[in-house]
């Protein structure tokens, strides 16, 4: 299970990273374009706003295994254990029921939407709404991973590349 853990994960991290190589590429090129050529690319800005919708959803999950989402915690900060775990508890119930409503609604969203075409790339909206699917389902993975510290230790997952506390302070 461990392995699978580390592949789900960098798998999930190379797909944030060639996503954001590819729009930074995308935009630096139509901007150089405009101001050099006064030409730009016609898709240039559909396609990385897309890419923006797939970075937001694709990298809810790791920034969820990790603490980094924003949290009220004085509740549970105030309660005995027993009663911070209860409330943990019903957190995670309430945000695993969010993450498959987010993939219900994903799914309907890509039924209704197959045939009606972006603008300037004419691809299917229901290839843009598949993220909402996609990251419902990635979200749900990730936090099976840590789900059980969090509840019971307020703990998330940590490693060399990336510290929610630290991030947090700044």
């Amino acid at each position: 299970m461990q392995a699978f853990e580390r592949y789900f994960l960098a798998a999930n991290r190379w797909a944030l990273i060639l996503l954001l190589a590819a729009m930074s590429v995308i935009i630096f090129t139509n901007v150089a374009l405009r101001y050099l050529t006064n030409q730009s690319l016609e898709w240039a800005e559909e396609v990385s706003r897309h890419m923006m919708i797939w970075l937001t959803f694709l990298g809810a999950g790791p920034v969820l295994r990790y603490g980094g989402h924003i949290a009220v915690e004085n509740l549970q900060d105030a309660l005995p254990r027993a009663g911070a775990i209860a409330v943990r508890m019903v957190v995670a119930a309430l945000l695993f029921a969010f993450f498959g409503f987010m993939v219900w609604y994903g799914w309907l969203y890509m039924q209704r939407t197959m045939f009606q075409l972006t603008a300037v790339t004419q691809i299917p909206f229901a290839y843009i709404y598949s993220a909402m699917l996609i990251g419902g389902v990635l979200l749900i993975v990730h936090f099976l991973f840590v789900v059980k510290p969090y509840v019971l230790r307020r703990e998330f997952a940590s490693d060399e590349h990336f510290d929610a506390n630290a991030s947090a302070s700044l």
